[in-house]
């Protein structure tokens, strides 16, 4: 019963005119979005973000170097394999012709 016996706006003692209200807008140069600039953990946090991306591309791009080096290595042997078909063919066609007749 007390909390419905109280007010339910409380009058300040500071009178209004102390009291600051913000009523301006914020200048901002060309290029500026707004938001504040980091300070503090917020700019370790976010350059901890940049190393991280920076290294998660040097990941990727040894990865993708990798699958190029196995697919390079898989292309050798393919036209190795493919020389050797051919050279028998070769052999087959001349064995088979008349060129011993």
């Amino acid at each position: 019963m007390q909390s419905l016996a109280r007010p339910i706006l409380r009058v300040t003692s500071t009178p209004a005119v102390l009291r600051s209200f913000s009523v301006g807008s914020s200048i901002m140069g060309a290029g500026d979005t707004g938001a504040p600039k980091a300070h503090g953990f917020q700019s370790e946090k976010d350059q901890f973000r940049r190393r991280e991306a920076a290294a998660e591309a040097l990941y990727i791009k040894e990865q993708e170097m990798e699958k190029i080096k196995l697919l390079r290595q898989k292309l050798k042997e393919q036209r190795t394999h493919m020389d050797e078909l051919d050279k028998h063919l070769e052999e087959l066609a001349n064995s088979q012709g008349g060129e011993q007749n």
